[in-house]
């Protein structure tokens, strides 16, 4: 049984902890509501441009002289899996299940004889999948400076990816990361960025005329979808990583409530229990007298 000045020591320290987990789900809530803005306002301007990058795609089809990044190479033997996680934790499973489907991926892929390659954004993906497959990874992009997430951060990992497609180490890319829906819902998302895979409507290739021709457009613009796509990716992230982290908090902020409100009934019960072996000792005393 823990001595009252110990059980005493013990609540002081589950309400510090209480303060410090409250103090953070606040500071969640505040870069929630940015990183939500952002997010949401990267959305349209994403849709849009994969749509009209889908009618081009469309109306250039299969001619040989499609761009490399749509076209492919040809084969998917080398996939590259960019594994996209926060640089910190306490997030509740933000983390893990970004991870976790890049596993089941990474895992499928080996299974069918396909080689593949890890890189990693965030410290928290790398920590995670390094034990396993260390072997695997190839770069990793630090990003735990970046104090707001802008446009150039996705286009230094875009260049990095493209400058290894154009250096022939792949044939298939696929970024991993958590697509933003609530607070408490974050949705794991694999989303392949090369070769392009459009799902948005084919049909803006009859609504306009292309100069000089979508061949050429489509090889301008494909390498900005890739960096358009990394950023939105970034930005859902980033939203899902603060709605993690401050649902996280609330909950252990909750816990640390619940477990001072148990050690302080064991605290008062075994004050309690003192008092009472303390009386029946000095009236013990005074009877044997």
């Amino acid at each position: 049984m823990p001595s009252l000045k110990d059980l005493k020591n013990r609540i002081g320290s589950v309400k510090s902890t209480r303060k410090i987990t409250k103090a953070m789900q606040m500071v969640a809530a505040a870069k929630l509501r940015r990183a939500q803005d952002a997010a949401e306002a990267a959305r349209p301007y994403a849709e849009r441009m994969e749509a009209v990058m889908a009618g081009l795609a469309a109306s250039v089809g299969g001619s040989d002289s499609a761009p490399r990044l749509l076209a492919g190479t040809g084969s998917d033997q080398v996939q590259l899996l960019v594994v996209m996680t926060a640089e910190r934790g306490l997030c509740g499973g933000f983390n893990s299940t970004i991870v976790r489907l890049a596993r089941a991926k990474a895992h499928e892929l080996i299974a069918r004889g396909k080689t593949v390659k890890i890189l990693t954004v965030g410290k928290k993906g790398r920590e995670q999948l390094r034990r396993d497959f260390g072997h695997l990874m190839i770069g990793h992009v630090d990003l735990s400076d970046v104090k707001r997430m802008g446009y150039s951060n996705a286009q230094g990992i875009a260049k990095d990816i493209l400058a290894r497609f154009d250096a022939g180490e792949f044939d298939v890319a696929t970024i991993f990361f958590n697509r933003f829906q609530s607070v408490i819902s974050q949705v794991p998302t694999a989303q392949q960025i090369i070769p392009a895979v459009f799902e948005g409507e084919a049909g803006a290739s009859t609504l306009y005329d292309y100069e000089p021709s979508e061949e050429g457009i489509l090889a301008d613009l494909l390498p900005r979808g890739v960096a358009t796509q990394i950023f939105t990716a970034l930005l859902e992230n980033a939203a899902s990583e603060q709605g993690a982290r401050m649902s996280a908090m609330d909950n252990a902020t909750r816990n640390a409530g619940e477990m001072i409100d148990r050690l302080t009934i064991v605290y008062n019960r075994s004050r309690q229990a003192a008092i009472t072996k303390e009386l029946i000792e000095i009236i013990s005393g005074a009877e044997a007298l």
